[in-house]
């Protein structure tokens, strides 16, 4: 159960784990068989040396702990998870490419008969067997057309030269391929991207985190600016006179806290109820608050709550002293 956990955990394949096994076995191998077999021998073990660089893929590894790879991460596993995707597209090109390779190749072969290629050229008779005169010269020539973004190179002999037919035969193919086949396998890929990107767990995780410590470094600047006196407290009175800015309730509601009515808010934030809100505190109690009325809502039936059980407890050991 422990080895199937290791390679297969929380619903999800651990392809790192996997990874590390996979350097381990082949580590083994040159250890313990390649290593005592090339002893003595003057073999040429270059596929050796070049199994041993797979090695060097451990560095993968880097990119889960640093911040700065996550964006690399992320890339790294969309394309591992877009491979069966991608398997498929080139599938479907080569179908679309093999399929117009072939049509070209029929309907250009008449022009390279001797008693059909009256009024051409030697030159363009030679274009037309260099680029169309076999079913691999006419299937490397449409790969070409529709990947390289030259086609005109390649359609506009066969357009002057032999028939208007051809203008249309590509106007067809470049609409559908180039144009619409090409731009919805990347908006597919892109879909691909956006779904690895939001069901990575490690990357949700750091995005939460960025988020709460960039809303923390806001709420310390608000802090910063409603402690007039420096002393690193908030008093009512302080609090009060900050909130009757109204670019400080805008910037307070920006930050989705509801600002409305300054006294609440501020029993809201002093939790313990002393009358001095600290750094942590307003940190701590703004995040919480975070969101709107229900969760104002909320923390404020937990706060009564607290004091309710405070309350009983004090009355509990009022009775049992007497």
């Amino acid at each position: 159960l422990l080895r199937c956990a290791y390679f297969y955990n929380n619903n999800n394949f651990e392809k790192f784990n996997m990874l590390d096994a996979v350097i381990v076995v082949l580590s083994s191998i040159e250890i313990y068989v390649i290593a005592p077999l090339a002893e003595g021998q003057e073999s040429d073990l270059t596929i050796v040396r070049a199994i041993r660089l797979f090695r060097l893929m451990r560095i993968l590894r880097v990119f889960r702990t640093f911040e700065l790879f996550t964006k690399l991460r992320t890339l790294l596993a969309t394309v591992a998870a877009s491979i069966v995707a991608l398997f498929w597209s080139l599938v479907l090109f080569f179908i679309a490419i093999l399929t117009a390779a072939l049509l070209l190749c029929q309907l250009v072969s008449p022009y390279l008969d001797s008693s059909d290629a009256s009024g051409l050229d030697g030159d363009t008779i030679l274009w037309l067997y260099l680029h169309y005169g076999s079913a691999g010269r006419s299937l490397w020539t449409v790969f070409e057309v529709t990947f390289s973004g030259g086609w005109p190179n390649y359609v506009r002999p066969l357009v002057e030269e032999l028939s208007l037919l051809f203008a249309a035969f590509f106007a067809i193919y470049i609409s559908i391929v180039v144009f619409a086949m090409t731009r919805i396998i990347t908006a597919l890929f892109l879909k691909e991207t956006l779904a690895a990107a939001a069901n990575d767990t490690e990357t949700m995780i750091y995005e939460k985190m960025k988020e709460r410590k960039t809303y923390a470094k806001k709420l310390l600047h608000v802090f910063r600016a409603a402690d007039v006196s420096g002393d690193g407290l908030i008093t009512p009175e302080e609090f009060q006179s900050f909130m009757e800015e109204p670019k400080v309730r805008s910037y307070m509601a920006a930050l989705e806290l509801d600002a409305h009515d300054p006294g609440e808010l501020y029993r809201m934030l002093d939790y313990d109820g002393d009358g001095r809100i600290t750094p942590e505190e307003f940190i701590e109690r703004a995040l919480k608050l975070k969101g709107g009325a229900k969760n104002r809502e909320l923390m404020n039936m937990a706060k009564q709550f607290e004091q309710l059980k405070s309350q009983m407890e004090e009355t509990m050991h009022r009775a049992i002293g007497r």
